[in-house]
């Protein structure tokens, strides 16, 4: 078990066994058959100014009303019974109302800075998932046309997630959902269509109201010409429409994926919505929606009972009939009155097949304009016998390209709107991932265009990549004069006793636990602030704290801490797939 874990397990323990003894002594009253220190709540916390301490508990507080007694009365009597064997526990002090603050002692940072060097690549990662079966489906945009910045923002997230979640000790899996059939297809081939007639045609053809207006789809009617001729002019519609989605979407999809390969994402599997169609998964979906009494027909289309269904759990939840009203709940077209199932009955079908694959968390990375569809979903996986609660829907908020202050929308190379290739081909690649990574899914973004290029302390990922290359200077200086982290032992480290050698320790000693922390939260952003931070501390360290030119031990225990620094940088930006540079 990592080591500050471990502490805050130890320090939990120690402070519910001072409990127990100061009961069994009388000094405090615990009805053990009714209570028990297992039902006792507290916690073991950080405190944001750690000069009262780098652990502190609210055990006397949160418990004051089960004891009788004010809580720093209570603090003193679980002090006085604590048994600080094995904690690593220099000094513990009560302050305020009642906090019972603890000191690590020098074994600590000691222990902290050798699991590090022996965990090397490997430090930062846990069994906390207990491999258990995570989907993380991101992107997944409609293949119809290219990706745009919102995508962009997507895929960093979603793939920064999934490597968090794996680093977690999860059986982390990555699937893009491709939308190649239904209604957006149809469309997609009325639009190919019209744009391949207009070639030879001119105005006369008509283009659909509702089809794709994009620049993309004139492209690709020009390429099947080009290819085709005018062999298609006269051909029965139907066959011209087939044979232009045949020739058009699989280019489409090549493009898709070599865009997000340029971006480092690879995914475990390209899922086609076709295959759900294909299989009969989106029938059996449909039965057993029927089956459960939950769908009726209504102006010769199959209607989902989604209002009766999602109702029923919110009322479960506790909500109001007055909330309930106001959501103005509506019901879902499963089976159009031409018989095709709707994208919703697919997706239905689609997370059920997730499940059937034996996935037991289900996370998807969505635009906020699904937000209305979250509850639907997970309401419609209880009522086909999944658990919806093991679907988390991270809703992504806008994401804005800024220039000198001003929104951009056009693409200097193109003169259309920004794409994902547009962005990559402008703006380096670790600059866009980490950048993204910067602002949780749910809060809108402005990604800044002269920020992302510049090369200085302003950029976040240039800063953080900056401390990595400085440490990897430090170590190929100090090598010259034969000095190596290998040299430092337990009681050099010991010399490690400034504000700023500490803090760094300490930091890193929280890495393993931010992980897991971020795995539960489902935000990789968590890290990037982690390692920005991790950044800024090792520069604290570095202007406040010699490494050359010291005495020999304390420059080798001063080395020993700049290699375990770097090896953090190193493990989150790989997790992240940033590039480590060692000179910049």
């Amino acid at each position: 078990m990592p080591l500050a874990i471990d502490t805050v397990n130890k320090l939990k323990t120690a402070i519910a066994d001072a409990i127990n003894k100061a009961a069994s002594n009388c000094e405090l009253k615990l009805d053990t058959a009714q209570t028990g220190t297992q039902h006792l709540d507290f916690n073991i916390e950080t405190p944001a100014d750690r000069t009262h301490g780098d652990f502190s508990s609210n055990a006397a507080m949160a418990n004051a009303k089960t004891f009788k007694l004010p809580p720093r009365k209570i603090a003193e009597i679980i002090v006085n019974n604590l048994d600080q064997t094995g904690l690593d526990i220099e000094k513990i002090e009560i302050a305020g109302p009642g906090f019972i603050n603890f000191c690590l002692s020098s074994g600590f940072y000691g222990k902290a800075m050798s699991e590090i060097v022996q965990q090397g690549d490997n430090y930062g990662q846990s069994d906390f998932g207990e491999n258990q079966k995570v989907m993380v489906e991101f992107v997944s945009a409609n293949p119809t046309g290219p990706m745009h910045m919102g995508n962009a923002r997507g895929g960093a997230i979603g793939d920064c997630l999934a490597a968090v979640m794996k680093a977690a000790g999860y059986d982390s899996y990555k699937e893009f959902y491709v939308n190649d059939a239904g209604n957006q297809i149809e469309k997609f081939a009325q639009s190919l269509n019209a744009r391949y007639l207009q070639i030879f045609k001119g105005d006369e053809v008509e283009f659909p109201e509702d089809g794709y207006q994009g620049a993309d789809i004139t492209e690709r009617a020009e390429e099947f010409a080009a290819e085709n001729g005018d062999s298609f002019v006269n051909a029965e519609e139907s066959l011209r429409k087939a044979a232009l989605v045949e020739f058009a979407l699989p280019k489409n999809i090549s493009k898709m994926q070599s865009d997000l390969q340029k971006y480092r994402i690879e995914y475990d599997r390209w899922f086609f919505e076709s295959e759900l169609h294909n299989s009969g998964k989106v029938e059996q979906v449909i039965s057993l929606l029927k089956d459960a009494g939950l769908t009726y027909e209504k102006d010769g289309a199959l209607w989902y009972k989604n209002a009766e269904v999602v109702a029923n759990k919110l009322r479960q939840e506790g909500k109001s009939e007055k909330d309930i009203e106001k959501l103005e709940l509506k019901d879902d077209v499963l089976v159009r009155q031409n018989g095709n199932p709707t994208y919703f009955a697919a997706d239905i079908a689609y997370h059920k097949d997730k499940f059937d694959r034996g996935f037991k968390t289900l996370i998807n990375v969505w635009g906020a304009d699904h937000h209305g569809h979250v509850m639907r979903m997970k309401c419609a996986m209880d009522a086909i016998g999944c658990n919806g609660d093991d679907l988390t829907v991270i809703l992504m908020q806008l994401v804005k390209l800024v220039q000198n202050g001003q929104q951009v929308r056009m693409s200097k190379r193109t003169g259309k709107a920004v794409q994902l290739a547009d962005l990559l081909e402008e703006v380096p690649v670790d600059s866009t991932r980490f950048l993204f990574n910067t602002a949780q899914a749910n809060v809108p973004m402005d990604f800044d265009l002269d920020l992302a290029v510049k090369q200085d302390s302003q950029n976040p990922v240039y800063y953080v990549q900056y401390a990595h290359a400085r440490i990897c200077s430090i170590i190929r200086s100090m090598a010259e004069e034969s000095i190596t982290q290998s040299s430092a032992t337990q009681e050099d480290f010991a010399l490690l006793q400034t504000a700023q050698e500490r803090d760094l320790i300490f930091h890193l000693a929280q890495f393993p636990g931010e992980i897991i922390y971020s795995s539960k939260e489902k935000d990789p952003t968590k890290i990037t602030r982690y390692v920005t931070e991790t950044a800024a501390l090792f520069h604290k360290f570095y202007n406040s704290c010699r490494v050359k030119g010291e005495e020999q031990h304390l420059a080798a225990a001063r080395l020993t801490l700049c290699v375990c620094t770097k090896t953090v940088i190193a493990n989150v930006l790989r997790m992240f797939n940033i590039t480590c540079p060692e000179k910049m």
